[in-house]
């Protein structure tokens, strides 16, 4: 009875490593160490491993499928998803159906290495990211991605010099919307509740088209009025509730995000305060729920039908050798309720 064949399996027990690593290392990802890249050999020669070249071809063709990558959320609802997302969800997965795709679904996982394991995979011949928390911290992953080719396109801040292609919204220009709606109202202090840094850009650039907007009307920016927060409903509570134990005098509140909105309104309400009576509100995305509620949410428009056409366009275009670009989608100010005092 003959021998079976060697497996990168067998390799990768004999070199003390993952399957994934045998494979990055046989088609030389720089990914991989020298150090373990020459165990790895040495191991492949010892049991006399020969590369099957009609599976590799096979693994080089198209599968016809996309992978859509969702960043983890806490959410009230268990899903894990945050509800933007749910709606471009849907876009994405409408646009891949026109171009004929079927589309992968996953969160992301953040093992060590765990998009150059999906990578190597072969499941889908681009992906697609939405959300990233830290944006600082995720941005080593989002590079290393670039160094082994791997095609991708994800919703976020369009930066300068930032690695692969972005598709994302005019943030800075729906800030300016957002102050300057309250300033028509006659507001002069206008709190901000969100992160205003570059751990978190979406936020940051809409908190400096608040701040611009306050400039120009010849206001101050007051950094006691700037609170953070991440995008949840919890979150936005706990920065209102902070905002309004430090006794500062504030006349408007702009949310950068509805589900901080919403959290926001109802330490407000916790604590005596009428929306819009004595403190107009406003977040920003438009999600279902800003409608609905209570009073219904001012907010800023991000197009997520566009949103999930132009990512999966964008996508395709990188998969056929195209050249794809970073794009920044318009916004819109939807005036509702919790931003109009009453006349």
């Amino acid at each position: 009875m003959s021998k079976a064949k060697a497996t990168s399996i067998d390799i990768a027990h004999l070199a003390g490593v993952s399957q994934a690593t045998v494979s990055r290392a046989l088609r030389g990802s720089p990914l991989v160490s020298e150090e373990t890249r020459e165990r790895i050999r040495a191991a492949a020669e010892q049991l006399r491993y020969k590369v099957d070249k009609n599976a590799s071809n096979l693994r080089l063709q198209h599968s016809g499928t996309l992978a859509l990558l969702l960043f983890e959320d806490p959410t009230t609802d268990g899903s894990n998803i945050n509800p933007f997302f749910l709606s471009m969800l849907g876009s994405i997965t409408r646009a891949c159906a026109h171009q004929g795709y079927d589309l992968l679904v996953s969160f992301q996982q953040f093992s060590t290495d765990w998009h150059a394991d999906y990578a190597d995979s072969k499941k889908a011949d681009g992906i697609i990211l939405l959300g990233y928390g830290d944006y600082l911290a995720y941005l080593d992953r989002l590079e290393k991605l670039v160094a082994i080719g791997t095609r991708f396109v994800r919703w976020g801040a369009v930066l300068p010099d930032q690695p692969g292609v972005s598709v994302g919204c005019d943030n800075f220009s729906g800030g300016q919307a957002v102050a300057r709606h309250f300033i028509e109202q006659g507001c002069h202090r206008i709190a901000f509740l969100g992160d205003a840094s570059s751990h978190y850009p979406e936020f940051f650039e809409r908190y400096r088209g608040y701040a611009e907007a306050l400039q120009q009307a010849g206001l101050d920016v007051d950094q006691t009025l700037q609170v953070d927060a991440e995008s949840t409903q919890m979150c936005g509570h706990t920065a209102m509730s902070e905002l309004l134990g430090r006794g500062v005098a504030f006349d408007a509140v702009f949310a950068a995000s509805d589900l901080i909105a919403i959290g926001a309104m109802r330490a407000l309400a916790e604590h005596g305060y009428k929306v819009p009576a004595e403190v107009p509100v406003a977040g920003f995305d438009d999600i279902p729920m800003a409608r609905f509620a209570s009073p219904p949410l001012t907010t800023v428009l991000q197009d997520t039908r566009s949103a999930g056409e132009v990512l999966v366009d964008s996508l395709l275009r990188m998969i056929r050798g195209e050249p794809a670009q970073s794009m920044m989608l318009p916004v819109k100010l939807m005036v509702r309720q919790s931003s109009v005092r009453p006349a």
